[in-house]
């Protein structure tokens, strides 16, 4: 700062030069009132600048960037949400693939399954059906076993009654297994009759 001595010397000198003005008369500029004018126009706007325009234009910065990052978070959120879309459509894609897969191997189990049912059930049928055969067949055989048998006793007592004599046991058995050589010689087989 100007020291005091100064300002009072420049101040009286602004004096005398504004009383010798004012003794001229006319039109005349005062040079202190100018500098005074101007001294006090630049502590004005010192005081406006620290006080007004730089608390507003530092707002106006903060602002700028909170806008400027704003618009990039923004920017960042619209390409998260692409990215996130892209990466949903994926997934879904990926999902839909899996099903029809999981789709595909069910169907296909599905149809082993059922072939592997009706190969059992035919193995089964098949099965069922050679017992049926073999169990008719026994019967059969008992059956006729049955028939000789019965006819054997009642052609032994036809022939008791027709010779008019009892046989012997040992005779009976002989001509029994006779007959029933002859009855089996000419007897139809099972294959004969189907």
């Amino acid at each position: 700062m100007p020291s005091l001595a100064l300002v009072q010397g420049a101040s009286d000198q602004l004096v005398r030069l504004a009383a010798e003005s004012a003794e001229g008369g006319g039109l005349t500029i005062n040079l202190f009132w100018i500098v005074v004018a101007a001294a006090n126009f630049i502590v004005f706007f010192y005081i406006a600048y620290k006080l007004v325009l730089m608390p507003v234009g530092d707002r106006l910065a903060d602002r700028r960037e909170r806008i400027e990052q704003g618009l990039k978070d923004a920017d960042a959120a619209r390409r998260d949400r692409e990215a996130a879309a892209d990466q949903h459509a994926a997934v879904l894609a990926e999902a839909r693939r899996e099903a029809s897969e999981i789709v595909a191997r069910a169907q296909k189990l599905s149809d082993e399954i059922r072939e592997k049912g009706i190969v059992d059930t035919q193995t089964e049928i098949e099965r069922l059906r050679e017992r049926a055969v073999a169990d008719i067949d026994a019967e059969r055989k008992r059956a006729l076993a049955d028939v000789r048998g019965q006819v054997a006793e009642l052609a032994l007592m036809a022939a008791g009654k027709v010779v008019g004599e009892t046989m012997s046991a040992d005779r009976e058995k002989r001509l029994v297994s006779e007959f029933l050589a002859q009855v089996s010689a000419s007897a139809p087989t099972g294959d004969e009759r189907n």
